[in-house]
């Protein structure tokens, strides 16, 4: 088909209409692309930024817990040296009760012989 059977003046004007039509449906997807581009990029970073806080706290309760855990642990281990101590002093006054009362007994058989 010969290119002039067709393009009449309303039909260069209706492709013109057409083609700017075109160009401004473009134009505003791409505007339309840079918003929503713009609102995932800032809901990105606001949820990056939550995630880092949430594991900085994470990471502060562990931290916190892991000192108490120390101090517990610490804390036992003073309560059971002072019971082994308790305990090694009662074994020695037990110890030293009945050395006492061996000596009390011999002398006591030696004040008194047996006849």
């Amino acid at each position: 088909m010969p290119a002039g059977r067709f393009e009449t003046r309303d039909y260069q004007k209706m492709r013109k209409i057409i083609i700017a039509a075109a160009a401004i449906g473009a134009l505003s997807l791409g505007a339309c692309s840079q918003k929503t581009e713009d609102a995932i990029e800032e809901a990105s970073s606001s949820a990056a930024e939550d995630i880092d806080a949430a594991a900085s706290d994470l990471g502060n309760a562990a931290e916190a817990a892991g000192a108490r855990i120390g101090d517990a642990a610490n804390d036992a281990a003073a309560d059971a040296r002072e019971m082994a101590s308790s305990a090694g002093d009662a074994i020695d006054n037990t110890a030293a009760d009945a050395e006492k009362a061996a000596r009390d007994a011999e002398a006591a058989l030696d004040d008194n012989p047996s006849r």
